[in-house]
């Protein structure tokens, strides 16, 4: 569950951005604290275990990629939401692979970027299991361990950026029916999402190319064309 008062990690090395971001946060009611270089910011993120971590891209020592690199690898799945330069798609598309979960683009407003933080922490408490849901889903070789945030093909760990997992998670959840494009994105990035609607696409095709024995030729998951996503259940893939 979100605390009242969520704590909110801000790694950012220009200081005309930080003293006003800072400032706009605490007024919204959220607790702040600041690193200004991508080591700091990975010691901050172990030591104080923030509810979600805004990142520039552009560090000194270690770039925003490989700041959300490190911990993703390391277990650590605290939201991330990237600041990106205007224009520089390549940096959004690469945060968002490398397992950061939104990204917000320079310059932005303190309503905007507000919006963003609490639309990813909303999504984070709706998606925590609840004490009745089955701790792990299993069909086919894929399972999903719930409490432990695993994923599994046979006895194999997938590595999956928290997104990724989230993706898997409600079509494994919905087994057998299709879920339109807009209902994923609706479910995983949130009714607040205004990205591209090509980045559900690509996290399909991260996801095949993952779990899937050929991924050009799918059986978990399904495209159902002109409507969206389909995960096989028990019964369809015993037929393939």
């Amino acid at each position: 569950m979100t605390p009242e008062h969520p704590h909110i990690l801000v790694v950012e090395d220009d200081e005309l951005i930080i003293e006003p971001l800072v400032y706009g946060l605490e007024r919204e009611g959220f607790r702040v604290s600041v690193a200004m270089d991508g080591d700091v910011a990975i010691r901050a993120a172990r030591a104080l275990r923030p509810d979600l971590i805004l990142l520039d891209v552009m560090l000194p020592k270690r770039s925003g990629f490989e700041v959300v690199k490190t911990l993703r690898a390391e277990g650590i799945t605290t939201p991330i939401i990237m600041l990106t330069a205007r224009g520089q798609e390549m940096d959004k598309v690469m945060g968002l692979e490398l397992g950061a979960d939104d990204y917000v683009v320079k310059p932005f407003s303190m309503r905007e970027i507000t919006a963003r933080i609490r639309a990813v922490l909303r999504r984070q408490a709706m998606a925590a299991p609840s004490q009745n849901v089955s701790e792990v889903i299993q069909i086919g070789d894929i399972s999903l361990d719930l409490r432990r945030l695993i994923a599994r093909k046979g006895n194999d760990v997938i590595n999956l950026s928290p997104r990724e997992f989230e993706l898997l998670r409600v079509l494994m959840t919905n087994a057998g029916r299709t879920l339109s494009r807009h209902e994923l994105l609706d479910r995983v990035w949130g009714k607040e999402w205004v990205g591209d609607t090509r980045t559900l696409d690509v996290h399909i095709h991260w996801l095949r190319e993952k779990i899937e024995d050929t991924p050009s030729r799918p059986r978990y998951i399904i495209t159902v064309r002109g409507v969206g996503y389909r995960f096989a259940d028990e019964e369809e893939l015993q037929q393939t």
